[in-house]
């Protein structure tokens, strides 16, 4: 039994790479259609991808520390580097053998012909050589490598190169490298030949200039060329400060984001150690940023392998369905006014979100509209809307989080774009983000201001609202209303509510106000429920579980005889099954076709359970340095239909995965002998039909 003054947390990168694992899952799982298997593949890759941009500078600077005394040992220990390093060459290898055992099989029976480290068909040497020359060599451009001036070629991050090893033809003498880039920015990945038998011939831009590269260093002997790709330091480092112009400087710092430090330089592990040497060398790399990887980079590349028929290849579709209760005869003001509405996303239309916004912008009784955009669309219809609304002459403020990581740049687009139309814009808090998805309304009913309340568990972005699962309620509760009103107005003055009048928020869970204490006396007040033998129960669904104060609490819930089912679909630092600790709580994670992104938080309450959803992880930064906002679902058909959606997902035993505290994701049949006669049940199937019957109704 482990000591009970120190809890078991599991380390947040590996469980995070665990996640990772469980996404190249799915694209070994041969009941997925084989488009989608490979959709996978590209995920897996590009989440590791931006793993090594935003957190491996982290670890690699936390791990330098050696003093004992630090608060950051237990999360850093000294070995992570070379744990982290250890499991992702695990991963990639595990990923090769997926795409050439089993993907690269199943697009040979469809006829599709992958040239993966397989010679290139020489009846298309001819056509390759023309696409060579008449396409692909204005686009490169080789530099020779230099021994006695190292450092004066910059990689640029993430993009694809070749290392060539050169000799001078009928010379002896030392070896000569060059860099040449593989030019898939300006070029398409891959080139399509199909052939009279139907059979389609796919290869690598990277394999065309391969076999052209005697066209590029003529009078040399080329001995090897090998791929590699570095990947920079994502971070913006800003100084966060009340001075300045935020904007102005976020503009300035994401000029400088791709030349940031190196995190990992991915080369082709048939390189010679002679080769290796030099880059590591000429380019100032330490041994732990130098990982073996295959012959390709970037196969998050294969989102876009030309696929005949994808169609076929592909998940049924799912078509989003009009949710009931709002009538394109009627305003989605009139139908809020009637009751609460609550849209389950993507399986339900996102067009009364668009309605709200669109209808408000030409509503003559509207005058104010308030909103927090966080990642918005590149194209957005919402941000159209804004616009219309302040040309239309109505009091339109919007808060924009410039700081969104890797979204800054359309964001502060938006931001100039909305502002030049006359919306009042706020641009960021210093050393705070603002993460909280919510919206306001203000109507002119009578002699005064009725407010109409939209908030969410995802952005406002109707991209992201076609994959992502996402939780939106509409309501007219004037309480809500009231203290989304006082929200607005701190976002504006930066006065606490109390300051400038107003009473704190009693339906609102607000972070840097509320939030963290009222979760904290939710989860007790079942501990205290447990302990006098009632039924206690916590149901938590997150993307993200790290604070380890409120871990802590589900610990001593769990202690106290207080059952917790935990839903995590990424980052989990708790421990389930610990003995003495955590033997009451289970963590499930689901991976399927849809990113599952809600936050619900449900209290069984002694049988008056208590349903919350919102905007925040259960991370430090959601509840101590971000604005979050989480939200009550007080009409009892809308919690029972997120007690329908949660029951499949904790039952599911076909895309779940229970966590385990050694960072395996054991399956349902794994861990439990299911019951005779059991279904086969995935949640998002069975959400989908749901919905859809609710729709009917």
């Amino acid at each position: 039994m482990p000591d009970e003054k120190k809890s078991v947390f599991v380390n947040r990168d590996l469980t995070w790479l665990s996640f990772n694992y469980r996404v190249l899952m799915e694209s070994a799982d041969e009941s997925v259609p084989l488009y989608n298997r490979i959709q996978f593949l590209s995920i897996f890759s590009s989440n590791l991808d931006e793993f090594f941009r935003v957190r491996m500078p982290s670890i690699f600077a936390f791990t330098q520390i050696h003093s004992r005394k630090t608060s950051l040992r237990d999360e850093y220990p000294e070995d992570l580097v070379k744990k982290v390093q250890e499991t992702v060459v695990q991963h990639q290898e595990e990923f090769g053998r997926i795409l050439r055992e089993s993907v690269l099989p199943a697009l040979r029976r469809h006829n599709i012909l992958l040239y993966y480290e397989a010679p290139l068909p020489e009846n298309y040497y001819a056509a390759l050589r023309e696409y060579f020359l008449a396409n692909i060599l204005s686009f490169l451009q080789p530099v020779f490598l230099s021994e006695t001036h190292p450092g004066l070629v910059f990689l640029e991050n993430n993009a694809l190169y070749y290392i060539v090893a050169l000799k001078k033809e009928k010379a002896s003498g030392a070896m000569r490298y060059a860099l040449l880039n593989i030019p898939s920015d300006a070029l398409p990945r891959f080139v399509k030949f199909s052939d009279a038998e139907g059979k389609h011939h796919v290869i690598f831009l990277d394999d065309i200039i391969r076999q052209n590269l005697q066209e590029i260093f003529p009078g040399y002997e080329i001995s090897g060329a090998y791929s590699v790709k570095l990947t920079r330091d994502a971070e913006l480092n800003l100084e966060d400060e009340f001075s300045g112009d935020l904007a102005e400087k976020i503009e300035k710092h994401l000029e400088r984001r791709d030349k940031g430090p190196a995190t990992r330089l991915l080369f082709d592990e048939e390189m010679p150690a002679e080769t290796r040497q030099f880059i590591k060398f000429y380019f100032s790399l330490r041994r732990e940023e130098m990982i073996e990887g295959g012959r390709y980079h970037n196969l998050k590349d294969l989102s876009f392998l030309p696929l005949p028929d994808k169609d076929s290849l592909s998940y049924e579709p799912w078509p989003s369905q009009a949710h009931a209760g709002f009538d394109i005869r009627r305003s989605v003001f009139e139908s809020m006014r009637e009751k609460d509405l609550l849209l389950h996303l993507p399986y339900h239309s996102y067009n009364p979100i668009l309605r709200f916004f669109n209808e408000a912008a030409m509503d003559p009784e509207v005058k104010e509209i308030y909103v927090t955009l966080y990642r918005v669309a590149a194209n957005s219809l919402i941000g159209n809307a804004l616009i219309s609304a302040a040309k239309n002459g109505k009091k339109v403020t919007v808060f924009v989080e410039l700081k969104a990581r890797f979204d800054e740049a359309n964001n502060l687009k938006w931001s100039k774009k909305m502002k030049a139309a006359g919306v009042k814009i706020i641009n960021s808090i210093p050393r705070l983000k603002v993460h909280a998805k919510v919206a306001l309304v203000r109507k002119q009913e009578g002699q005064s201001l009725k407010n109409y309340s939209l908030m969410a568990t995802g952005n406002f972005n109707e991209l992201t609202g076609r994959f992502y699962t996402d939780h939106v309620l509409f309501t007219t509760h004037q309480g809500i209303g009231e203290e989304l009103e006082w929200l607005f107005a701190y976002l504006q003055s930066r006065q606490q509510p109390e300051e400038y009048g107003k009473i704190p928020f009693r339906h609102l869970l607000v972070s840097q106000f509320n939030m963290v204490k009222r979760f904290n006396k939710l989860i007790h007040r079942e501990i205290e429920n447990a302990k006098s033998g009632n039924e206690a129960a916590v149901i938590i669904k997150v993307n993200n579980l790290q604070e380890k104060g409120m871990i802590e609490k589900l610990y001593e819930a769990a202690r106290a005889g207080v059952k917790v089912h935990l839903l995590v679909r990424s980052i989990c630092v708790l421990a389930p099954g610990v003995p003495g600790q955590s033997e009451n709580i289970s963590v499930t994670r689901i991976v399927d076709r849809y990113l599952e992104h809600a936050r619900i938080f449900i209290f069984h309450n002694n049988g008056k359970p208590e349903y919350y959803m919102g905007s925040a992880d259960w991370m430090s930064r959601n509840l101590y340095s971000r604005i979050e906002v989480c939200f009550p679902v007080y009409d009892a058909g809308l919690y029972q239909q997120l007690q329908q959606i949660i029951r499949f997902q904790l039952n599911d035993n076909k895309k779940a995965v229970l966590l385990q505290a050694d960072l395996s994701g054991k399956t349902v049949k794994n861990i439990r002998k299911l019951s005779l006669g059991e279904e086969p049940l995935k949640a998002q199937e069975s959400t989908y039909r749901f919905v859809k019957s609710l729709s009917e109704k």
